[in-house]
């Protein structure tokens, strides 16, 4: 569990997630309900909500983690319609696309990239100061992951 508490501080959330509920299967973690927790086996494959793994030292959130994360006031940045689109495509985000930075945001911090309806659409870093004058076309969020991913890696 403190790979997903630690996980979670990068963006400046604080989850409160019951540790009896928890369950770690072969580096993966998983959320049950109360009623579920009681009818786990030891050899089950998915259970509950699956929050991400660890993998060579390295956590791996999943999208339930980071919409979790981002109900809980995580620093992000809501990005307009185009920039969501390209963002989902696997390209990085200008600072013209940002509508509305949420946190005290600097450079190097992990934020979760918002749609405008506040659907987390994946999460990324920020390269450059977000209040700064210059070019809209500069990259602001280096994009790490995002909701295409998985369609990407189908398509290869």
């Amino acid at each position: 569990m403190k790979a997903i508490i630690d996980f979670a501080a990068r963006f400046g959330a604080k989850l409160s997630l019951n540790p009896d509920l928890m369950v770690k299967k072969e580096g993966r973690y998983f959320l049950l309900t109360r009623l579920l927790r009681r009818f786990i086996l030891e050899d089950f494959y998915y259970a509950g909500a699956y929050l991400g793994k660890t993998k060579a030292g390295k956590f791996f959130p999943s999208f339930n983690l980071l919409r979790k994360m981002g109900e809980n006031k995580a620093n992000s940045v809501v990005v307009d319609r185009k920039a969501s689109w390209l963002f989902i495509c696997g390209r990085d985000i200008f600072r013209k696309g940002i509508s509305a930075p949420n946190g005290p945001l600097k450079v190097n911090d992990y934020v979760l990239v918002l749609n405008e309806c506040h659907e987390c659409l994946g999460f990324g870093r920020i390269v450059c100061n977000l209040n700064a004058v210059g070019k809209g076309t500069d990259v602001a969020v280096k994009n790490i992951s995002d909701v295409g991913d998985f369609l990407r890696r189908e398509t290869r």
